[in-house]
């Protein structure tokens, strides 16, 4: 006799502080049977596209969505037949990961803390019975900010450590082919732009001849100058850096294939490390769009960041601040600017207000700023690369194909969690390439740990530097029996995002619009640049400073800050007084009481606080 068979609604699960999300990719269809925490559709959020996984196991009746729907936490997905005694999974699967994030994304509070280790069965770990050429207490693979971070930290507090690094230079793709060198070129951007605007006042320079091998040379002596840093860092804490591609071999063994040259040439030898911990740092690589023609002029961050030459006419895929930050380098040494974006504004994950400040400064650098659009094809020709465009939002027409002489692809960043064998090791990795961990950074496996972009989002250099010290912590504290350090948890209640770009877009915690998505009564203190005494000074009075506090009635008038943001110049520079400030559950009058030295832009912070508060004297007196 067969089982009885239910019919139940599988729904979205919590997905963190998104409120609706879009449709891209269905992945089940009417009859396929389908498993606990298979994924059933692509979603596409403001920064990043996720998949949605499923609750039960059964076999797929009806679909209730279809592509380009808008869903959210609790909207039904699909009609599932399922068995009465198959004893299916009846909690909703776990929030899915992000994967394709174009640079950052803030979640409020609890939502910041990585997954708990998932419920999926976790593989069974290789028996390695070889001998181990090297042995450590921990071995940490990957070496960006977070995984020398770790190894320092573990150094300092005692132990052994072997970090594992791919390239010829330790610093990862941050200081490598990305935060640092950006910036690098960001500054020599904004000192040419600023420039531009001082024969208005009185002061006139001759117009800029660009060497562009000096400033590739400026940059990587910037480069050279971090990396040598760390280098002898890791030699006076006795880290033994070993070059080379690593793959788990077993629970306590890493095969390391030997790596020379400015890439990854492999050599042909290998050793193999023994370790009692481990911490996987291996980070995330660019998403490469399938369709995109393998050509010198299609190039990701890091081919932009090589700056071989300036292109007349420029695409930037994607939106989001990779693509934006380095189009204001291009732009200002004479490109012409295009950018696609499917959702319906730039920069997502900042307010609006803010990056209209942005965009209207900004503006003159685009040629035409395709929203709502996506890509879907292109073609290499001797006059430069042709893109195909379609419409992705309705009401929206898509352009004719358009010539480029370069294409960036900034369209968001993959985990290289599948690239590591982990499952020799009994580590759990999804679909996606995500290693889910606890707020130790503790994997499934107790000995094994996982930080920085690999375990999800934000992916931010930030972010993984703080997690690592979690991870040498608890580690040396359990290695050493120290109860103090094995107690340490990655608890940050925020995490802010700067978009480095002219003018800044910075923002931490609650934004505006997700306090309208989630419902939230917010008091906003808002204070334009325009009264700053020294933004007028500096002829940069665009900016705007913007704090949240909490005006719900459960607040009980103690009304703590939620969130903020600010654009103008140095805002990335400021917006670390606002995280101080949601982390020690600051209120209105703790901040606009503060004395902030005058005349300066981070009085704008205080002058906010005094908007919300009713007490502010630097602006017309508010109507009653």
């Amino acid at each position: 006799m067969s089982a009885a068979v239910n019919l139940i609604d599988v729904k979205v699960p919590d997905i963190g502080d998104f409120d609706e999300v879009t449709v891209i990719e269905l992945l089940v269809k009417p009859g396929d049977r389908i498993e606990v925490d298979q994924s059933l559709i692509t979603v596409e959020s403001d920064k990043a596209s996720m998949e949605i996984p499923s609750s039960h196991a059964g076999v797929v009746k009806s679909l209730a969505i279809k592509l380009d729907d808008k869903v959210k936490q609790g909207s039904v997905l699909l009609s599932l037949e399922v068995e009465a005694d198959s004893g299916a999974e009846t909690t909703p699967a776990a929030a899915p990961a992000a994967t394709t994030a174009s640079a950052v994304e803030t979640k409020p509070a609890a939502a910041e803390k990585p997954a708990a280790p998932a419920s999926t069965p976790a593989p069974a770990a290789a028996s390695y019975a070889g001998t181990a050429d090297i042995d450590c207490d921990l071995l940490v693979l990957g070496a960006g900010p977070g995984g020398y971070s770790a190894a320092f930290r573990a150094a300092d507090l005692g132990l052994k450590v072997v970090l594992v690094e791919r390239y010829a230079a330790l610093g990862g793709v941050c200081l490598n082919v990305g935060c640092i060198p950006s910036k690098a070129l960001l500054h020599v951007a904004a000192v040419m732009d600023e420039v531009k605007h001082f024969e208005s006042l009185g002061v006139t320079f001759a117009a800029p001849v660009v060497d562009i091998n000096k400033l590739r040379t400026h940059k990587e002596k910037v480069v050279g100058k971090l990396t040598g840093g760390l280098a002898a860092m890791a030699k006076m804490r006795k880290v033994t850096v070993v070059r080379g591609l690593g793959q788990f071999v077993g629970e306590h063994h890493l095969q390391v294939e030997e790596t020379t040259g400015e890439h990854q040439e492999k050599s042909g030898k290998s050793q193999t490390i023994g370790f009692k911990t481990c911490i996987i740092a291996a980070g995330s690589q660019a998403v490469r769009l399938p369709f995109m023609p393998k050509d010198p002029r299609v190039v990701d961050s890091t081919g932009a960041l090589a700056l071989e030459a300036v292109p007349k006419r420029m695409l930037i895929l994607g939106g989001g601040i990779i693509g934006l930050e380095m189009g204001t380098v291009y732009s200002t040494l004479g490109a012409r600017l295009d950018v696609v974006e499917m959702m319906d504004g730039l920069m997502q994950g900042a307010d609006r207000d803010l990056v209209k400040v942005w965009q209207k400064m900004n503006a003159p650098r685009f040629d035409n700023i395709m929203l709502g659009t996506k890509t879907v094809g292109a073609k290499a020709t001797p006059e430069g690369i042709e893109v195909s465009f379609e419409s992705a939002k309705d009401g929206v027409t898509a352009p004719a194909p358009q010539t480029y002489d370069m294409v960036l692809q900034a369209v968001g960043r993959t985990p290289n969690g599948a690239k590591l064998a982990a499952d020799k090791a009994g580590v759990t990795v999804t679909d996606r390439g995500f290693i889910p961990v606890d707020i130790q950074m503790r994997t499934n496996v107790k000995h094994i740990f996982a930080i920085g972009d690999i375990i999800g989002q934000p992916m931010l250099a930030h972010k993984a530097v703080h997690e690592a010290h979690v991870a040498a912590e608890v580690i040396a504290g359990e290695l050493q029996g120290n109860k103090e350090l094995a107690s340490a948890a990655f608890n940050a209640r925020v995490i802010p995002s700067v978009a480095y770009t002219d003018p800044e877009v910075a923002w931490v915690g609650l934004t505006e619009d997700q306090a309208k998505a989630q419902g939230i009564k917010v008091k906003k203190g808002l204070f334009p640049w325009s009264a700053s005494g020294r933004a007028i000074a500096n002829g940069r009075d665009e900016g705007v400073t913007k704090l949240l506090f909490d005006d719900s009635p459960e607040a009980h008038g103690h009304g703590k800050i939620l969130g903020g943001g600010m654009v103008g110049t140095h805002a990335g520079d400021m917006i670390g007084e606002i995280a101080l400030a949601i982390e020690m559950g600051a209120d209105a009058v703790d901040i606009g009481k503060t004395v902030h030295p005058h005349p300066t832009l981070g009085e704008s912070i205080g002058m906010a606080a005094e908007v919300a508060h009713g007490s502010c004297t630097d602006l017309p007196p508010v109507r009653k």
